[in-house]
This record gives C-alpha cells, structure tokens and sequence, in this order.
C-alpha cells in the first residue's frame, strides 16, 4: 500500500478524520502495515504493550480470558477503529486477544513513535483520549446492562450496538456483515448459549432477524428491537 492510499484509509478513520492534512500524511508515512488471515490473532493478552494499531479492512474480536479460564468476547474491531492504545498509554499489557474473524489489513505505531506524533501534534492526542473515553464508557455500560437487566434487554442491546458500529443497510434491514455467532452473543451479554439460541430463534420466527447460513444476522424490525432493549 503505497502512502497515498494509505492516507486515504487514514482519512477515514475516526482516529484521524478532520485533522491537519499533513500531520495525516506523516502519520501514513510512519506507519507499519500488518495483515491477518482468518483466525490469525494480532497480539495475546499479556504481551506487553509496544503499538498502536488502527484496522484498515476486515473485522477482530476482542477476546479476554478470566481468572478461572472463562472467555468473555469485549467487542468486535473494524475499519477506523483503534487498538492497543489505552494499554500503551497505562504501560500495561495487552489486556485482551485480537483474533481476526475474517481478512484483516492493519496499520501500526511504535509507542515511541505515536509519543513522538502526539507531542508534536497535541490534535492528535486529544483524539486518542476521546476514543478511549468512548471505549471505557461502553464497557461500563455493557457492565450496567449485565448487573440491571433482563436477558433479552440485553441481547437486544448488544446487537443494536454491534449494527451501530459495523452494520450495513440492505433492501430487507440491517446486516451485521461478519460472523457473529450464538457463543459470541452469550459471552458479550453474560448468558448462557442455550439462552442465545432460545431468543434468537423466537425473534427469528416473530420476524424480528433473519439468520443466514453464514452466520451474518439481518435486523429486519430494527425498531422492535429497540423497543425490547429499552422495556422496564
């Protein structure tokens, strides 16, 4: 990927969209590119911390392992989005796994040279903060949703969220366009994949999804299902 384009994926991403047309060139110029096969994983939670990374085609999956070996999927990364940062800034390790869920093309900062970036270009910093701001009052909300309501507020929930980020329309609804399996549903809402499967199933006969064979699932009442994400 030559600098132009690689300017134009970083143009579009909100990480860099609206900033100095320069300072998104130089950034193109400094970057590493790194690309994934399907299941590939970027980095194991644990590593240390040493780039940045922001998604430039193809989806991740955040995976986090828990103390007593539990997986809990914290969310799905696709073009535009930013990864590693908040443990870089924290000189923490990684505190997940990105697994590639489908071809995944990436581009990539050194810590030392984001620093660099940043100091010079405090736009740029300014940025990061509030697209890590975003992430961790998401997750607090996911924490809400799980300690406060009913299973299938949350189901709903989550794949309303997951179409506000990644979804596409269609002719019949709303496409979430990757793989998005029953397990992964039930480790992001704190369920159980025999609960999945039961709601799942319903919504579909009351025609709420549709459920293709590629495991892509089409939100075709989009509004029902806000209805049931927001009922007492």
């Amino acid at each position: 990927m030559d600098t132009q384009s690689r300017t134009s994926v970083l143009s579009r991403s909100p990480f860099f969209r609206e900033l100095d047309p320069r300072l998104i060139e130089l950034s193109a110029q400094e970057a590493q590119e790194r690309k994934l096969a399907k299941q590939d994983v970027l980095f194991q939670q644990g590593d240390e911390a040493t780039h940045h990374y922001v998604v430039v085609w193809g989806r991740l999956r955040l995976d986090q392992a828990t103390p007593d070996g539990k997986n809990i999927v914290l969310r799905f990364m696709g073009p535009g989005d930013l990864l590693g940062s908040v443990a870089v800034f924290r000189g923490m390790p990684y505190p997940a796994t990105p697994v590639a869920v489908e071809e995944t093309a990436l581009l990539s900062w050194s810590a030392a040279r984001m620093m660099v970036l940043m100091q010079e270009n405090p736009p740029l910093a300014m940025r990061a903060m509030g697209m890590m701001g975003g992430r961790i009052e998401e997750l607090q909300a996911r924490l809400q949703e799980i300690a406060t309501q009913q299973v299938e507020r949350r189901i709903a929930a989550t794949i309303l969220r997951i179409a506000g980020q990644s979804g596409r329309r269609t002719a019949e609804g709303v496409e979430i366009p990757f793989a998005l399996s029953r397990q992964d549903l039930a480790e992001m809402t704190g369920t159980t994949l025999h609960t999945v499967s039961r709601t799942l199933s319903a919504w579909i006969e009351e025609g709420l999804l549709e459920g293709r064979r590629s495991s892509h699932l089409v939100i075709l009442r989009p509004h029902r299902l806000v209805e049931i994400s927001e009922q007492a």
